[in-house]
């Protein structure tokens, strides 16, 4: 297998610096020293025209004056000089390089220049490189520090990633009085080249980095951090402090949904989506990340605490009302338990309070037995020190218990000189510690997001009820119109065109330009009506007092239609005014909802779900997600928002029909994934009568895309492009398609269809039973890196999965590995060989350029197949054959 290229940064056997110094203090004497001190066991070559020696080490005038193989250069010379180091270094084949100076796009023009020159520099000399801008890499198991860090990494099982270099030095200095230890630490810097995408990418495929920390600013490549995330968050925790939560002023919105969609939201939303934990402070980070070091992840969301004092534990207890929980409920036998070994008067119930003069026994009973608890995912043991309280003396006693246990226990030692040698205690025993009974909760329950997380991502969705239909030749050919008239702001009927191309249901809506026609219409569409100003000048038609409702008769109206267009036009004399829209009036609805999209700049499209009407930028009760949406995904934005409590069912409200909502949701969301154009779009309100959801008013503003679709998502939808019908050789209809996550079912039966052998010669092994943890792995697929394809019985025939082909690509698309599996009841009918070469177009089409498969050496029937095909077989290696095809 090829070395990959960041192995050069974490595992050189030669390093070269730069601007290296014999000038103690300065950054290129810092990082000779720290290389030397650290450990390192390869080469270090010194690089400065003007000395001989640096540090007992030979120097030497430039890259290519050293004569000998360079992994890995650190750069530190005023960043004017860079480009010209980075030519000497491609010239030396040097594949990697730290670019420590600054001053590159943060400090202007000139600055992007230069960084511009680094960048042509490194792709002439095949160079991939870090920063500028950043402080270096420490990896402690290969004893490298290629930093001017003022302290070096202990090893450990945590990898962080930082932009900001005086974040990376604040962690070390904490890391080392809490005992924690590092598998890597990288200070990132501007991104101009590796960004945070590749390292995830590079560090989920390590073992030694047990979870990854991130401070982060910004990011430059969005879709790929989403690539990467999503894929290394199902085998390993991501938890990310992002700075700049507030923006200094908010863009002027002209719609509502523009209004609660902003940046913030989107990182949200995309963090969730993949899988990442977000803290707010980076003091949540630390303790984060001391718990993951030291403990499991809980496997449940309840927490019990054992406490000394009451008032701490009331503390704890009001922290979990920020994440809308409660403690664990103790058991009747749990509580039986506790009485036999607690004094009479302890708390009876969970935080645990076992006096004020308890002795290290008494704690270390009360842990025993809470950890011991199965309604117990974790525990929090707080420590308020009294005159007949020993710090030192508990900690002895509960350490060695805690160590015993899989759940995750926190240690909480209130105060300070008191407490601290049993802080010592605790820490070096590995037990988190922490100043505060909120900080304790608050981690824990971080924690068990990531769970949550894990479980939200590995959910199998529902079936539609049936294939979702929508019009898109009739949509595109609304909004081309729209765009080549330069009506970039739609109107609500021309808005409710699109919608309903899409099945999404509004309320029948007729145009007129006088008052004749308006009661003409009106009586057409059947009385009562409502009347509305028509106008893409005027977005909230209520600011403009241009609605009129409950309009009864063709007087009426008439009369609406003159006072609404005079009213709108002393409001806003400038809008362009057609006249009003007549509408049918919706029986009156207890609720009003809001669903709308706003595309990001950075992140796409955002989705929106919450309380609509006029007082929606109010409230602001609302949630915000990335397409695409399946309807388990839509049910979950949709219970994110305090609305959601309603539309079940509330006093004299009935239940909504919430099927019907998340499909209305999937179908907004395939909307914006068919039409990048589409920037702003406002269904408000929707309204619910009877239960049922009908949009009443709608606005959308299009821009014209640069991208097409989809390349505008940050999240890769179903690639639809890849469905086609086939038949098999005995005549029977088949479906091509790429798998969904709601395939789980039919995987399943299609595995069961599949002999011991036929198994066997897929997996190398047999396999007996295929639970979901098994299946999800086929089913839940980032289409920017995997594509099962997947063939399918149809009409006459039941629907049945036959096969799968899949293709699994390498996150730059340079290599692909493949896989066919074809169950028993259809071998011999050229199904195997179909899916290969849609396989093979598919990787062409991704720009593949090296598809590749491993073949037991037994199974021959599929490396003829293979050689059929034009594979080419390598020998046998311990019983299997590489196959591999250039494309």
């Amino acid at each position: 297998m090829d070395r990959h290229v960041l192995h050069s940064f974490f595992k050189p056997k030669a390093v070269a610096v730069v601007g290296a110094s014999p000038k103690e203090g300065g950054i290129g004497f810092t990082l000779v020293k720290n290389l030397k001190e650290g450990g390192f066991q390869g080469q270090i070559y010194p690089i400065n025209p003007k000395h001989q020696e640096i540090l007992g080490l030979k120097a030497h005038p430039s890259v290519t004056a050293v004569g000998a193989p360079i992994d890995l250069a650190v750069i530190a010379v005023p960043i004017g000089g860079v480009p010209a180091v980075m030519q000497e270094c491609g010239q030396a084949g040097i594949p990697g390089v730290i670019i420590i100076s600054a001053g590159g796009k943060e400090v202007g023009d000139e600055g992007k220049q230069v960084e511009a020159e680094i960048q042509a520099a490194a792709q002439a000399g095949g160079i991939r490189y870090l920063g500028p801008n950043c402080m270096g890499i420490i990896c402690p198991h290969t004893q490298l520090n290629a930093s001017f860090a003022a302290r070096s990494a202990r090893p450990g099982g945590l990898a962080l990633l930082s932009q900001s270099g005086a974040i990376c030095s604040a962690i070390l200095d904490w890391a080392e009085t809490q005992n924690i230890g590092f598998s890597h630490f990288v200070s990132i810097g501007s991104m101009a080249d590796i960004d945070f995408a590749e390292m995830i990418d590079y560090l989920g495929n390590d073992d030694r980095a047990k979870s990854i920390i991130i401070y982060m600013e910004n990011l430059v490549h969005h879709r790929r951090f989403m690539s990467a995330a999503r894929s290394v968050s199902r085998v390993k925790p991501i938890i990310v402090v992002k700075s700049g939560r507030s923006a200094a002023a908010a863009r002027a919105a002209a719609s509502h949904t523009g209004a609660l969609a902003g940046q913030d939201e989107a990182y949200n939303a995309a963090f969730r989506r993949a899988g990442i934990i977000r803290v707010d402070t980076i003091d949540q980070l630390f303790n984060c990340a001391e718990a993951l070091g030291k403990m499991a992840r809980p496997l449940g969301g309840n927490l019990a605490i054992i406490t000394n004092a009451g008032g701490p534990g009331v503390m704890a207890v009001d922290a979990f009302s920020k994440w809308q929980r409660e403690p664990a409920v103790l058991t009747p036998e749990t509580i039986g338990k506790l009485s036999e070994s607690l004094p009479p008067h302890w708390s009876h119930g969970n935080p645990v309070d076992v006096l004020g003069d308890a002795p290290p026994d008494r704690f270390l009973a009360a842990t025993r037995i809470v950890l011991g608890a199965p309604e117990a995912d974790g525990l929090v043991v707080v420590l308020s020190p009294q005159a007949m309280t020993d710090p030192a003396g508990v900690a002895r006693a509960v350490a060695p218990e805690i160590k015993k246990q899989a759940k995750p226990v926190f240690a909480v030692w209130m105060g300070s000189k008191d407490v601290a040698a049993g802080v010592d205690l605790l820490n070096q025993a590995g037990v988190p510690t922490f100043e505060t009974p909120e900080e304790a909760v608050d981690t824990f329950m971080e924690m068990y997001s990531y769970t949550r997380n894990l479980e939200l991502l590995q959910e199998t969705p529902p079936q539609l009820p049936s294939e979702i239909k929508v019009n898109t030749r009739q949509a595109r050919s609304f909004i081309e119109e729209c765009l080549n008239r330069k009506m970039l702001m739609l109107s609500e009927i021309e808005a409710k065109a699109v919608l309903s191309a899409y099945g999404i249901p509004v309320n029948p809506t007729l145009t007129a330009s006088s008052p004749a026609a308006a009661a003409t219409a009106a009586k057409r569409l059947g009385f009562p009506v409502v009347l509305k100003i028509h106008s893409p000048d005027i977005s909230h038609k209520s600011d403009v007092d241009g609605v009129r409702v409950s309009l009864q008769d063709e007087a009426e109206v008439s009369r609406a239609f003159e006072d609404i267009v005079a009213r709108a036009r002393s409001f806003q004399p400038e809008a362009n005014i057609f006249g009003v829209t007549i509408q049918t009036q919706v029986e009156k609805a207890p609720l009003e909802l809001i669903l709308g999209a706003k595309k990001d700049p950075c992140f796409g499209p955002l989705l929106i779900f919450g309380m609509g009407g006029i007082f929606t930028e109010v409230f602001k009760e609302s949630a915000v997600d990335l397409p695409p949406l399946n309807l388990l995904l839509a049910r979950r934005l949709m219970e994110r928002t305090r609305v959601y409590r309603i539309l079940q069912g509330y006093r004299n409200i009935p239940p909504a029909n919430l099927d019907e909502l998340a499909g209305i949701l999937v179908r907004l969301s395939q909307l914006v994934t068919d039409f990048p154009e589409i920037v702003e779009l406002d269904i408000n309100p929707l309204l619910i009568s009877n239960g049922r959801p009908v949009c009443v008013d709608a606005r959308i503003r299009l821009e014209p895309s640069e991208l097409p679709a989809p390349r505008h998502l940050i999240i890769a939808p179903y690639p639809n492009q890849y469905e086609s019908d086939w038949l098999l050789r005995d005549g029977t209809p088949v479906l091509l398609r790429p798998m969904r996550p709601e395939d789980e079912p039919l995987v399943k039966e299609l595995l069961e269809n599949c002999s011991d052998q036929t198994l066997y010669f897929r997996y190398f092994h047999l396999i007996k039973s295929f639970p979901h943890s098994f299946l999800i792995r086929f089913t839940q697929n980032d289409y920017d890196r995997e594509i099962g394809l997947a063939a399918f019985g149809i009409p006459p025939g039941p629907e049945v999965m036959m096969g799968v082909g899949r293709l699994v690509m390498a996150p730059d698309r340079s290599t692909a590995e493949f896989a066919v599996i074809v169950a028993d009841p259809w071998h011999g009918k050229g199904l195997g060989a179909k899916l290969i070469s849609r396989v093979i177009e598919i990787a062409r089409d991704n720009g593949v350029k090296s598809l590749w498969g491993e073949v037991l050496a037994e199974n021959m029937p599929m490396l003829g197949l293979m050689k059929k095909t034009g594979f080419t077989l390598h020998p046998p290696d311990e019983g299997v054959r590489r196959v591999s095809m250039a494309l």
